[in-house]
């Protein structure tokens, strides 16, 4: 891939290199998607607006506020407020993937008349993130008056990812944070609850810096903000749902978004609330019998306990269908060994570092999004059709589903 920059003497990419994701902008697929959503015009106008930046406060503030008014616009998008932009559906979730990317590519190749360390452009490309992700406008109301209760939930979902095979892939849990967002469901007994989405980045990196955590941890902590309830969610198995009984701490090295690989034990970064020793296993709080047996939508849901292990003494990987024996290494979670594993390994973690262990919580795969059946080569397919949005609709209804049982 061509360089926007210059990369330092041992090779390694600087910070105004563009990225692997940000090099699949061109294709045809993102091309479009952008166009028929409307949201092609956000990179040309943040550009626009970075070049009238005079200093670095300034800059920093103009980031800022675009970010998080691109993550309004895909949320306003996708619960049916302000103009469509275009033929897309409005639930698709793609559009605030890739605007994201030409911002952050403008921001990457932006040379302002001021002095920009690679230091500050690497603070605003984060404040960038934060922004558009949901991450820094998680807004759950403050305690209510004696007498009157409302549930604060949190959830969570992911980028698309695996676009080297396939650039038109949506990620349903993303679709489903979108429509979430901001939204107020009722439980069963008429108590109200609010939720609050966020969505995260296939990449190994950014999770070893601990985005998770510092995204998480303000909520989960006792005070008048604390979340009464928290779901991590990602595409998992074809035509069913999955609650995760068991997350292990493991990272089995499949390539992410950047193409990196990462196998090692799941790395906790300093300055985050843990456990010490780091435990190899962490489990659900999630009320999962309850959701199992609810009878939600038109997937099954699972109480899905299998994980891989090496047992203790032992030296080779083996599966075992109802979790995890003692003393044992951990080589896959229920969810696997990529990042749908560790994210709740890492929320579930955080729950117990900051002593609240009972507080219920943990991750939920979703069916794998298919395309219609004749609609599955990427070389000369759609980027959307009536069975991909019709299957992405249904899915996201039956999270929300979900969530009102668990917030019972």
């Amino acid at each position: 891939m061509a360089s926007a920059g210059p990369t330092t003497a041992a090779g390694t990419p600087t910070t105004t290199d563009l990225t692997v994701e940000e090099g699949r902008l061109t294709e045809a697929a993102p091309q479009e998607l952008l166009r028929r959503s409307g949201f092609a015009v956000w990179q040309r106008e943040f550009a626009r607006g970075l070049a009238r930046m005079s200093t670095y406060p300034q800059a920093r503030r103009y980031v800022e506020t675009e970010g998080r008014a691109l993550w309004r616009r895909a949320v306003d998008r996708a619960q049916g407020r302000g103009p469509a932009g275009g033929d897309l559906s409005r639930d698709d979730d793609r559009p605030l993937y890739w605007a994201r990317l030409g911002m952050s590519k403008e921001l990457r190749q932006w040379r302002p008349g001021f002095g920009l360390s690679a230091a500050q452009r690497e603070a605003l490309l984060g404040s960038l993130e934060r922004g558009s992700r949901g991450q820094d406008s998680i807004e759950l109301p403050a305690a209510l008056p004696a007498g009157k209760r409302l549930l604060r939930i949190v959830v969570t979902g992911f980028d698309p990812f695996q676009l080297d095979a396939d650039p038109r892939r949506s990620n349903p849990s993303g679709a489903a944070a979108l429509a979430l967002d901001g939204t107020t469901i009722r439980t069963a007994s008429g108590e109200p609850a609010r939720i609050e989405a966020a969505v995260f980045p296939v990449r190994w990196a950014d999770f070893a810096r601990g985005t998770v955590e510092h995204t998480l941890a303000p909520y989960f902590r006792r005070g008048s903000r604390q979340v009464d309830l928290f779901t991590t969610i990602s595409q998992g198995r074809p035509g069913r749902f999955d609650v995760e009984r068991t997350n292990g701490a493991w990272r089995g090295g499949y390539p992410d978004n950047v193409r990196e690989s990462r196998t090692e034990t799941v790395p906790i970064p300093t300055g985050v609330p843990t456990v010490t020793p780091q435990p190899q296993w962490t489990t659900t709080s999630l009320p999962y019998a309850r959701i199992v047996a609810a009878g939600t939508g038109p997937y099954p849901v699972v109480d899905h306990t299998a994980v891989t292990e090496i047992p203790a003494g032992g030296t080779a990987p083996v599966e075992r269908p109802d979790g995890p024996t003692p003393g044992s290494t951990a080589r896959a979670g229920g969810g696997g060994d990529y990042l749908s594993n560790e994210i709740a390994y890492r929320a579930t973690l955080l729950r117990d570092a900051v002593g609240r262990p009972t507080l219920p919580g943990g991750h939920l795969h979703t069916p794998v999004l298919e395309f219609g059946p004749d609609n599955t080569d990427p070389a000369n397919g759609q980027v959307t059709d009536p069975v991909l949005v019709q299957n992405r609709m249904a899915i996201t209804r039956q999270v929300r589903e979900i969530v009102t049982v668990a917030a019972e």
